[in-house]
């Protein structure tokens, strides 16, 4: 089950990709469709949420930040 971390409560655009970027904000970003090119992110919110390995973050539809435990299969990797 996600968790939600943040209430944002952001609106989205149609033809827009929502994502929770590398310094824990809301970013977006044009999609690409076709031979037409995506656009330059620019961040939505600032949140500054801090990530922890193994858990997913993504924006839900409410448009607020969530996370949920990654399920993986396979080895683990050894860390060195």
């Amino acid at each position: 089950m996600a968790k939600k971390l943040v209430k944002v409560g952001i609106k989205r655009q149609k033809g827009f990709l929502y994502y929770v970027d590398k310094q824990g904000d809301v970013s977006c970003a044009k999609m690409a469709r076709g031979k037409d090119k995506g656009g330059k992110p620019k961040k939505v919110a600032k949140c500054g949420i801090k990530r922890e390995d193994g858990y997913l973050y993504f924006v839900d539809k409410q448009g607020d930040i969530s996370c949920a435990k990654m399920v993986r299969g396979g080895k683990k990797k050894k860390k060195k």
